[in-house]
């Protein structure tokens, strides 16, 4: 007689091995993915949609139905809006009197003694002037610039027939 004997193990979760960056991590992933996934979605239904859309551009447009015209209906006028008594509101108290406010005088500003400033000088020196190397020249530019495109033939469309 065979049993069948299960051997259950006990698994430990480390909570302190858990971090919010690795749940931000994986979901930025599977962001990526579904952007990568929609823009491989819309390039490979482009071709068709392309052609789709040409078929129609070259298509004539059905007529269109005639509406047919309603008829007109009168409405019954609206009710007179009825007079509301006027409101009476309390008359506003006065504003109470507040004393003035009386400021103490500004004091004076004393008197500052004049700058006496030095003289500026009446000769100013020469400025030495700077030897500079000279420029390097400019090649010249070439004349004969082609221009033909030179065509490769993997590049070229297949002859038509």
């Amino acid at each position: 007689m065979i049993r069948n004997c299960h051997s259950i193990s006990k698994t430990t979760i480390n909570i302190s091995s858990f971090h919010p960056s690795s749940y931000y991590q994986s979901m930025a992933a599977s962001n990526f993915h579904l952007v990568l996934t929609l823009i491989m979605a819309i390039s490979l239904s482009s071709f068709n949609g392309s052609l789709a859309a040409r078929n129609l551009l070259q298509t004539s447009l059905p007529p269109l139905p005639t509406i047919p015209t309603l008829p007109t209906t009168t409405l019954p006028p609206l009710p007179a809006v009825p007079n509301l008594p006027a409101a009476t509101l309390p008359p506003l108290p006065a504003m109470p009197n507040l004393p003035a406010a009386t400021l103490p005088p500004l004091p004076a500003m004393p008197n500052l003694p004049a700058a006496t400033l030095p003289p500026l000088p009446t000769n100013i020196p020469a400025i030495p002037k700077a030897a500079l190397p000279p420029l390097p020249t400019i090649p010249a530019l070439p004349t004969n610039i082609p221009t033909t495109i030179p065509s490769f033939p993997f590049l070229s469309p297949p002859p038509s027939n």
